[in-house]
Formats: structure tokens, C-alpha cells, sequence
């Protein structure tokens, strides 16, 4: 739960996206195995730029 908050405030510090947004694409990579809070931080950074 610590790695999904700590990914979720660092990814809406950097980028200034919608927090629920986040949210959602941080707990979907947590269910999917991914519990580093780095590599969610980076993958949720990657998926924001996209969008």
C-alpha cells in the first residue's frame, strides 16, 4: 500500500495529472506484480506523458 502512495503523489507532483487518474493506473500495475514504488513511479510517468 506505501509503494501505491508513494508512486501515486510522486507521479501527480511530477505531471499535474488528475489524481483519480493516477490512481487507477498505479493500482492496475499493482495488481498486475509490479510493488517497487520506482518502477510504478516510472511506469505511471511513462503512461502520463502519453496521455
Amino acid at each position: 500500500m506505501d509503494a501505491q502512495r508513494i508512486a501515486i503523489d510522486a507521479v501527480v507532483a511530477l505531471t499535474d495529472c488528475d489524481r483519480d487518474t493516477v490512481a487507477a493506473f498505479i493500482r492496475r500495475m499493482y495488481l498486475a506484480g509490479v510493488t517497487d514504488p520506482k518502477r510504478l513511479t516510472f511506469k505511471g510517468l511513462q503512461a502520463m506523458s502519453r496521455a
